[in-house]
């Protein structure tokens, strides 16, 4: 996406990333020029295997019930990663957290490439904390992810914003790097500041995929679940359901695989509209009801 911010924060000043406070007035500033949207995606069949080869010619972009014309389309399986991995350590999920931070710890050093790819680690209990800052040495993101221990609240909204305002939406070009977090926890919250849509909006401005891999054992869906799917859904990603430990590392290369598997497509909105609005866009694949997209809902338009 051609899209050019201007992005005004507090510093954070420490390594422990304090609990973000609600945007206030001259706290927070951002500022969106859209003149071309930027969509990154995958197609896979009814029983997840992806679609590749595919053409500019075989996808519709929809916007406001009116069709776009598709200026790029690339398949993008060597983009330069920037990833967050978020770590519930809250006593809620303490069951399988060893267990966890290994299958994650191999995630990393099998997806990370050097001098390309970036990933950092973001824990969050009753407030987030920046653990490994974004670095290509996933000898130090093993480090520190084995080092982990668990603790107190959830604050999984405030840990979302942490990740996306300070981090993973910095590098510039926007449509040169491949953005997403990966949470790793119940989904529930109950320190965070920031609301579930707060937390979406900064994903959505970003440019970030949200995975996420649930530490619910029950088989019996959550709340938390359902905040999980959300964010998932809404952004492009997938929700991940290991009901046994040793499902994890499977989840883990699945999310891999979809970073891997990714097309890209570039438009310019007609009419052009500068309203400050979330837009809704669906992307379809041409009379091929049996094949599935995941791509962001939408985008913010400017403010002029």
């Amino acid at each position: 996406m051609r899209i050019w911010l201007v992005v005004c924060f507090l510093a954070c000043g420490a390594a422990r990333a304090q609990a973000p406070a609600k945007p206030s007035s001259g706290e927070q500033t951002i500022t969106l020029d859209v003149t071309r949207v930027n969509i990154l995606f995958t197609v896979a069949d009814k029983k997840g295997r992806f679609v590749k080869n595919m053409a500019k010619e075989d996808f519709d972009v929809i916007e406001n019930k009116k069709k776009q014309n598709i200026l790029e389309f690339a398949a993008e399986s060597d983009l330069h990663l920037r990833i967050g991995v978020l770590i519930d350590t809250s006593n809620s999920i303490r069951d399988r957290f060893r267990f966890e931070l290994e299958a994650a710890a191999e995630f990393l050093n099998g997806l990370i490439r050097k001098d390309r790819d970036k990933a950092m680690i973001v824990a969050f209990d009753t407030q987030p904390e920046l653990i490994a800052d974004l670095t290509d040495d996933t000898e130090l993101l093993s480090k520190k992810l084995r080092n982990l221990r668990p603790g107190g609240g959830t604050s999984m909204y405030d840990a979302i914003v942490f990740a996306c305002k300070e981090k993973l939406s910095l590098d510039r070009p926007m449509n040169k790097f491949s953005r997403a977090i990966v949470i790793i926890g119940d989904g529930d919250d109950n320190a965070s500041r920031y609301t579930r849509d707060q937390a979406l909006e900064f994903l959505q401005k970003s440019g970030v995929v949200a995975f996420a891999i649930s530490t619910n054992t029950t088989k019996i869906e959550s709340d938390g679940d359902k905040v999980l799917k959300y964010f998932a859904e809404q952004t492009g990603g997938q929700t991940f359901f290991p009901f046994k430990a040793t499902d994890l590392s499977q989840d883990f290369e699945n999310i891999a695989n979809v970073l891997r598997s990714q097309y890209s497509l570039l438009y310019r909105p007609e009419p052009l509209v500068t309203d400050g609005l979330f837009h809704a866009i669906d992307v379809k694949v041409k009379g091929r009801k049996d094949l599935v997209v995941r791509a962001r809902k939408g985008y913010y338009a400017p403010r002029m």
